[in-house]
């Protein structure tokens, strides 16, 4: 199945890309509370990716 918290954080991301500019400040607040869950519980390879997706965030705010 995977890990399920790095599954959140990538959808909440998602999300957080694609919100309406009235609700993505809550999106984006969201999807980085999923990240930092997900940090800690993650593998080597999946923390490179959610510092990717981290810088993504970055960059719509």
């Amino acid at each position: 199945m995977g890990n399920q918290l790095f599954q959140d954080a990538r959808r909440f991301v998602e999300m957080a890309k694609s919100a309406d500019p009235a609700d993505r400040e809550s999106a984006v607040s969201k999807a980085k509370n999923a990240l930092r869950s997900a940090f800690a519980n993650s593998t080597f390879a999946e923390q490179r990716q959610l510092q990717e997706m981290q810088q993504e965030l970055d960059q719509i705010t």
